[in-house]
């Protein structure tokens, strides 16, 4: 039922009109935003170690993390409903102007504990951000157009990853750790001002029904699962972890139902029996798995199995990030001469061949061929995320493309939670099975100092069994990548920017 063409399908492009000069405005004010958002992700993470000496509370660290992943991923479904409902402009300068108020509030912290608060409040506003601003693209630019675009804006990523923790390390040690979360407001504030200048939207007024109890049930069901998943990476009880499991599921059932009388549902489920858009989503969440294992766990394995520095291990996770971005223009360019299978396709395939490389690592291989198999992941999400993202937002009108843009990175996120708790586990399962009680011996093994008072046999069982439990990780990330391949091909055969309907 899925394959034939739909009411839905036949759509006209209602993209605002906009003269060119604006439109790449507007496209700029787009990738500041974008860069404000992926900054925040590299430049925290490098800073983190020193705010947490700082402030105390290590055993709270990794919640200054997982607090800002979890509302984010909370809020992007309502974001982006809501901006379908009432316009991308006032919804966006909601929740990037609560993004802003919570980052000043981040840099004031005194504490582990207010700053995880302020974190959270800060995810809050970034579930706006970065899906808004895909939307607002996808509604300025024909999808001939929004193909070349998005390589520009997957190259803001790749530049958000060098810069920012060069930009971080220089910051906490020569400034202070402040400015890692005050630098976003004056880029921010340009944003705000070319919106307001150039973004012209001729949304009809007319009177909307919240759902508020549908928004409410989503915070409880997708904040309950990634409480649990949170919890399972953190080694917590297995009661708490079912308990939060369970309620999550419980609230999603409830929304489920509910949504079907909803007169405007905040998650139109009737998004998902468009082939298109179902395997979008599903494809984000695969994809967010598989960066997970590059992100996570590829510095780890440079840093304790092959006992390389800090400096080799960024070098190799750079390499995903600026394949991704050359990537993602090749794959513009070729969905518009062929369609968006073959290009989907070639980045599944990419993501098998990174994976398979990545698990023939061993404790003595080259730091070249670590960066290779990286390399080949970000070839490999280039390809599939910009597929993906294009079919799913020309398969949508106006009213619903925030929500169907929405739920590609909504589903990335959990996909990034549930790798993150999935790979964590059986690496720490792994390390336990072959040495048990091993963390902290770990612990001096990555670090470099520390490691050079171990013995020589001593770094060579560490290493063997990191190397060995990372080993399992890479064979389950390539059975996810198989799952992408699968996905890319269950796309139409002719679906094209330029030939946008199935027949």
């Amino acid at each position: 039922m899925l394959d034939q063409p739909t009411a839905r399908e036949e759509l006209i492009d209602t993209s605002p009109s906009i003269a060119k000069s604006s439109r790449r405005l507007v496209l700029a004010a787009v990738m500041m935003a974008t860069f404000m958002a992926a900054m925040e992700s590299s430049i925290v993470a490098t800073a983190m170690p020193t705010i947490v000496a700082e402030l105390g509370g290590f055993r709270l660290f990794s919640w200054a993390f997982a607090a800002y992943l979890l509302t984010q991923a909370v809020t992007i479904p309502i974001y982006g409903r809501l901006a379908d409902l009432y316009g991308r402009k006032r919804v966006f300068y909601a929740g990037a102007g609560l993004f802003l108020f919570a980052s000043a509030l981040c840099g004031l912290a005194w504490a582990m504990l207010p700053l995880i608060l302020f974190r959270a409040l800060q995810g809050a506003g970034a579930g706006a951000i970065q899906p808004i601003a895909t939307t607002i693209v996808g509604d300025i630019y024909k999808p001939t157009e929004r193909a070349r675009v998005q390589g520009y804006i997957s190259g803001v990523f790749g530049v958000a990853a060098i810069i920012g923790p060069m930009l971080g390390a220089f910051l906490v040690e020569h400034v202070t750790w402040s400015l890692v979360f005050w630098i976003n407001l004056p880029i921010g504030a340009v944003t705000f001002v070319m919106f307001g200048l150039f973004l012209h939207e001729r949304q009809p007024p007319r009177r909307h029904r919240i759902d508020y109890l549908g928004s409410a049930l989503m915070v409880l069901g997708v904040g309950g699962l990634m409480l649990a998943l949170v919890e399972v990476g953190n080694s917590g009880g297995i009661g708490t972890i079912l308990a939060l499991a369970a309620g999550g599921a419980a609230a999603l059932w409830v929304l489920a139902v509910h949504e079907r009388g909803a007169a405007e549902p905040i998650l139109p489920l009737r998004l998902w029996r468009d082939r298109v858009i179902a395997v979008g989503s599903l494809s984000g969440f695969t994809g967010g798995m598989v960066m997970m294992a590059i992100n996570a766990f590829l510095p780890l394995y440079v840093q304790g199995a092959m006992g390389r520095g800090p400096a080799a291990a960024g070098l190799a996770l750079g390499a995903a990030s600026v394949s991704w971005t050359f990537a993602s223009v090749a794959a513009g360019r070729l969905m518009i001469r062929t369609s968006y299978r073959l290009a989907a396709t070639i980045g599944g395939i990419s993501l098998i061949a990174g994976t398979l490389v990545l698990t023939s690592l061993g404790p003595a291989s080259a730091l070249a061929w670590a960066g290779f198999g990286s390399l080949l992941v970000g070839v490999g999400m280039g390809f599939c995320n910009t597929s993906f993202l294009v079919s799913t937002q020309a398969r949508v009108d106006w009213n619903e493309r925030g929500m169907a843009t929405s739920s590609i990175m909504f589903m990335r996120i959990v996909g990034n939670s549930v790798g993150a708790a999935v790979f964590g586990a059986i690496l720490n399962f792994g390390i336990n099975r072959r040495i048990p009680g091993a963390g902290e011996a770990v612990n001096r093994l990555l670090e470099p100092a520390a490691r050079q008072a171990l013995g020589a046999a001593e770094i060579t069982r560490l290493s063997e069994a990191v190397a060995g439990s990372l080993h399992v990780v890479y064979i389950v990330a390539g059975l996810v990548a198989v799952v992408s391949l699968l996905l890319a091909l269950a796309l139409p055969a002719r679906l094209s920017p330029t030939r946008p309907h199935t027949r």
